[in-house]
C-alpha cells in the first residue's frame, strides 16, 4: 500500500483513528477508555427526566457492508478476520457487566443493549468488509495486543444508527414537554381576558345567559361540542338579525353573500380560530374538557381564545379546575351559579311493563340492540315511537325529535341512546332508563361495560320538564324495579371534581419529532412522544389509539407526514369498517395526486341508493353517510384534490332523507331483519307492522297464496280478493290483523308487482315451486314405499 493512500486512510478515520492508536497501548487502560466515551457522551443529560419507554423504540435496519472499490483496507492493513474468533470476542463483550453499564449510562437500557448487540453482531458477522477502523481493533484484540472494551465506541456508534433516538434524547424530550400550555398562545397572553363561569345543571338557563351576552357583543365566537348545538346558535343569531357564520369540520356556511365573514361565528370546538380577537367567546360544556378523547378542544379553546370576555358554561364541577387553569395565566375567574328552572323527581316505582307508557316519555338505552327490541315492543302494542341514537344524521334526529314534540302528532313516545343528553330540545315528561350499565372507553383506551356515572346520570335525566315545554315538572324512573335504587344512589352523589385537562400532541410538534426520527413511522412517533411527553398535574395527553390505528392503516400508502396527520385526524368511528375502508380509498387516491371527483365518490358509495330493506341496510346507509362527512371533512383541507363539495352535500340530503324513511320504518326493518330462511324481504313502505301473518313473518307461501287471489286477470273486487285470499290461507288466517279500511290497497303479490319489485312470470314461478314442494312433500311416503321403488308420477 503506498505511503499516500495509508495517510488518507488514517486522516479519514477521525476518532476512529485515536482509539486505534490507544488500541495499542496497554490492557488497563482500556476500560477507561470506555468510560471516557461514555462521560463524554452522557455530558449534559437531564437525569431527572422522564424514563421512556424503550419498548416502543424499533430498531432500523442496518445492511452488512460488501467490499467498497478501494478493496478490503482493513485485511491489507493486518490480516482477513477470524470470524470464529470474532464471534467469541463479540460474545465476551456482550457478557461483560462493565460494558452493560456503559451502555445503561449512554441510554441503552436491557431491553435496547440486547436489540443493539444482535444487531451489532450480525452486521460484523454478516459483512464481507468492515471499515478499517473496526477491522483493525476486532484483529488486535484476537491477537491479544487490544482489550474486548475497545469495541464500545463502536457498539455505540452502531446502537445510535439502529436507534437514532439516542443521538438526540434530550431534543425529543424538549419538543414533547407538555408543562406550560398557556405559553401556547401568545396572542392570548398578550390581553388581558375577563372569564365568567356560567355553572349550574341541565335546563338552568346557563348557556341563554351566556348566549345573550354573545348576541349583545359587537363580534363573538361560540363553541360547542357537536354540530346539533352549532347549526342552532347560527340559527338563532340571524334570527336575531345578528349575522353569523358557521364552520364544522364539515360545512363552512358564510351568511354574507360576497363572502366576507361575519363579525359573529358558531362553531363546533375543533374548528375555533385562536387567531382572530373576538369581543366575546362562549365555550359551551366545558366539563367534556375531561373527555379522553376530545378533551383538548376544550383545553385548546380556554387558553387560546383571543377574545376580551370568555364565558364558560357547564358543570359545577369543572370550576376549580378552570379557576386553576386560569391562575396560571395570571386571569382571574368570575363564577355565576344557577339553579335548575323546573323541578325534577325520581318516581318511587320503576315502569316495570311497556303497557304502562305515557305520552312524553323517553326510554334510555345505552345500544342499538335495546333500541331495535324496546321500539319494536312499543310499537307491537300499537303506540308509535320516535328513535333516536347517536349514529344517525344531524337531519334525521330533527326529523325524530320535530315528530316527537308535534302536539298534533300522533307519536308521543321516544327511544333513545344517551344521544339526547345533548344538542336536542324534546318535550319529555319522563325519562326511563331501560339500563344503567354503558359500554366505555377507560384510561387505555380499552372498551368495557360501566355503571353510568353521576354527571352522566344527571345530564340525561336533566332532559326531562325542560323549561318551556309542555311539562312544567320532569319525572326520572328506571324499567327494572332492580335498577332503581341504584339510580336514586347515583343521583345523590355529588359530581366528582374535575381535576385535569385534556392535550394533543399538534402536526408541528410531530413533524419536529419526525425531523429527528426519519425512519420512524407516524404510529410509532406518536407512541415515542406520548411515552416521553411531561405534564404537570392539572394536564394529561388524550388517548391516542384512534389516530394510531388510523396511521397503521395508511402506512403503506406514501404520503407527506403533514397530509398523512390531517387523515389520521378526521372523525371516523374505527369500529365501522366501511367507513375506514372509505378512508384508505381516499389516501391512495390523494397519494396518487388524482383528485376525487364526484363521478369517482359515486361509483364508490353505489348512489344512487334504495331505501333500506332491513337494518344491515339501514346501518349501511348511516355509514355511507358518514363516508360523505368524511369527503366533507377532507374537502376543506384539500380544496384542489376533494372539488366537488356542493354536489356531495347535495347527495348528502338525498341520503338523509333516504335515512329518514328507514328510521319512520324501523321496527318493520327489525322484523324483516329477524326472518329465518325462505323469507321475503319486504319494501320499507309496505306496512309489516299492521300486517302480520302468523308469528309476524312473511315467507313465500304467504306471497303464493295471497298472489293467488291478486292476478291482475282476476276481475273480481277488491273485497272479493281479500276473501278469497283469506279463504286460502286456511287456518292460518286467524293470524292476520286486518288493516282498516284506506291503509292497505291490495295484497302484497300486488303491491310487490305494482312496485316494480316483482313480475308475473316470477309469481309463477314462485307459484310452480311452491305447489312442487307441496306435492312433493305430500307424496313422498308414497314414493317411499313403492315395492319397485320406482318414482310415481
Amino acid at each position: 500500500m503506498s505511503v499516500s493512500r495509508c495517510a488518507r486512510l488514517l486522516s479519514g478515520l477521525r476518532h476512529g483513528g485515536a482509539v486505534v492508536l490507544r488500541s495499542r497501548q496497554s490492557g488497563p487502560s482500556r476500560a477507561a477508555t470506555a468510560r471516557a466515551f461514555s462521560t463524554a457522551s452522557s455530558n449534559g443529560r437531564d437525569t431527572g427526566a422522564k424514563a421512556p419507554d424503550t419498548s416502543l423504540f424499533v430498531p432500523l435496519p442496518v445492511s452488512p457492508e460488501a467490499p467498497g472499490a478501494a478493496g478490503d483496507v482493513g485485511a491489507e492493513l493486518t490480516c482477513p478476520l477470524n470470524k470464529s474468533e470474532v464471534l467469541k470476542v463479540l460474545n465476551k463483550f456482550y457478557r461483560r457487566r462493565e460494558i452493560q453499564k456503559l451502555g445503561a449510562e449512554n441510554g441503552l437500557d436491557a431491553r435496547l443493549f440486547h436489540q443493539a448487540f444482535i444487531s451489532f453482531r450480525k452486521y460484523i458477522m454478516e459483512s464481507s468488509s468492515l471499515s478499517p477502523d473496526v477491522h483493525i481493533i476486532l484483529n488486535d484484540i484476537c491477537c491479544g495486543a487490544g482489550h474486548v472494551d475497545d469495541l464500545f465506541p463502536f457498539f455505540m456508534r452502531h446502537a445510535k444508527q439502529i436507534f437514532p433516538m439516542l443521538e438526540c434524547m434530550d431534543d425529543l424530550r424538549k419538543i414533547s414537554d407538555l408543562r406550560l400550555p398557556p405559553n401556547w398562545y401568545s396572542e392570548a397572553r398578550a390581553i388581558q381576558r375577563k372569564i365568567v363561569f356560567h355553572a349550574g345543571p341541565t335546563n338552568s338557563g346557563k348557556t341563554y345567559h351566556a348566549i345573550q351576552r354573545y348576541l349583545a357583543a359587537k363580534s363573538g365566537i361560540y363553541c360547542g361540542p357537536l354540530k346539533l348545538l352549532a347549526h342552532e346558535i347560527f340559527q338563532k343569531s340571524n334570527d336575531a338579525n345578528v349575522p353569523c357564520d358557521l364552520v364544522t369540520g364539515e360545512e363552512r356556511v358564510c351568511i354574507d353573500g360576497e363572502g366576507r365573514p361575519s363579525a359573529h361565528v358558531a362553531c363546533t370546538i375543533e374548528m375555533c380560530s385562536v387567531n382572530t380577537p373576538y369581543e366575546v367567546a362562549v365555550i359551551d360544556e366545558i366539563q367534556m374538557i375531561k373527555d379522553p378523547s376530545r378533551g383538548w378542544a376544550w383545553t385548546r379553546a380556554l387558553l387560546g381564545l383571543c377574545a376580551e370576555e370568555i364565558h364558560v358554561c357547564g358543570e359545577a364541577a369543572a370550576i376549580n379546575l378552570v379557576t386553576e387553569l386560569m391562575y396560571t395565566t395570571g386571569e382571574e375567574v368570575e363564577v355565576r351559579n344557577y339553579k335548575r328552572l323546573t323541578p325534577i323527581k325520581v318516581l318511587d316505582q320503576a315502569l316495570e311493563s311497556l303497557d304502562n307508557l305515557r305520552p312524553g316519555d323517553c326510554i334510555v338505552c345505552f345500544s342499538k340492540n335495546d333500541i331495535y327490541s324496546v321500539s319494536r315492543q312499543i310499537e307491537a302494542r300499537g303506540k308509535e315511537c320516535a328513535v333516536i341514537y347517536g349514529s344517525l344524521p344531524p337531519g334525521t334526529k330533527l326529523t325524530q325529535a320535530k315528530k316527537f314534540n308535534d302536539p298534533d302528532d300522533p307519536c308521543k313516545i321516544m327511544v333513545a341512546t344517551d344521544a339526547i343528553g345533548m344538542g336536542l330540545n324534546l318535550s319529555i315528561k319522563r325519562i326511563i332508563f331501560n339500563s344503567l350499565i354503558k359500554p366505555v372507553v377507560n384510561e387505555k383506551g380499552e372498551k368495557e361495560m360501566d355503571t353510568i356515572t353521576t354527571s352522566q346520570a344527571l345530564q340525561i335525566s336533566g332532559r326531562a320538564g325542560r323549561f318551556s315545554t309542555v311539562f312544567k315538572e320532569g319525572e326520572v324512573t328506571t324499567m327494572h324495579r332492580d335498577d332503581l335504587a341504584s339510580l336514586k344512589e347515583i343521583l345523590n352523589k355529588s359530581v366528582e371534581p374535575i381535576v385535569a385537562a385534556g392535550l394533543h400532541p399538534t402536526a408541528e410538534q410531530i413533524e419536529m419529532f419526525a425531523y429527528h426520527l426519519p425512519g420512524a413511522t407516524l404510529s410509532n412517533l406518536i407512541d415515542i412522544f406520548v411515552s416521553l411527553s411531561q405534564v404537570d398535574g392539572l394536564y394529561f395527553v388524550c388517548n391516542v389509539d384512534d389516530f394510531k390505528f388510523l396511521a397503521d392503516m395508511i402506512q403503506h400508502i406514501p404520503l407527506n407526514l403533514r397530509a398523512r396527520y390531517v387523515f389520521c385526524t378526521a372523525p371516523i368511528n374505527k369500529k365501522q369498517p366501511y367507513v375506514c375502508t372509505s378512508l384508505l380509498k381516499f389516501a391512495r387516491q390523494f397519494s396518487r395526486n388524482e383528485p376525487l371527483t364526484f363521478d369517482w365518490l359515486c361509483r364508490h358509495i353505489n348512489w344512487p341508493l334504495t331505501p333500506p330493506r332491513n337494518i344491515k341496510d339501514l346501518v349501511h346507509l348511516e355509514a355511507v353517510h358518514d363516508v360523505l362527512d368524511l369527503y366533507l371533512w377532507l374537502s376543506y383541507r384539500f380544496m384542489d384534490m376533494f372539488p366537488d363539495t356542493s354536489l356531495v352535500r347535495d347527495i348528502q340530503k338525498e341520503l338523509d332523507d333516504i335515512i329518514q324513511i328507514g328510521v319512520l320504518n324501523i321496527t318493520r326493518l327489525i322484523r324483516v331483519s329477524e326472518a329465518t330462511s325462505g323469507t321475503v324481504t319486504v319494501p320499507d313502505d309496505f306496512p309489516l307492522q299492521r300486517t302480520r301473518i302468523g308469528d309476524g313473518m312473511l315467507n313465500a307461501e304467504d306471497l303464493l297464496q295471497t298472489g293467488q287471489a291478486s292476478s291482475p286477470s282476476d276481475a273480481k273486487g277488491q273485497g272479493q280478493r281479500g276473501a278469497r285470499g283469506s279463504k286460502a290461507l286456511g287456518p292460518r288466517s286467524t293470524g292476520v290483523q286486518v288493516e282498516p279500511p284506506g291503509r292497505i290497497r291490495g295484497a302484497l303479490a300486488a303491491r310487490l308487482i305494482q312496485q316494480g319489485l316483482l313480475t308475473q312470470e316470477v309469481l309463477k314461478q314462485l307459484e310452480k315451486e311452491w305447489l312442487a314442494d307441496r306435492g312433493g312433500n305430500a307424496g313422498s311416503a308414497a314414493q317411499n314405499t313403492d315395492p319397485k321403488g320406482k318414482k310415481r308420477k
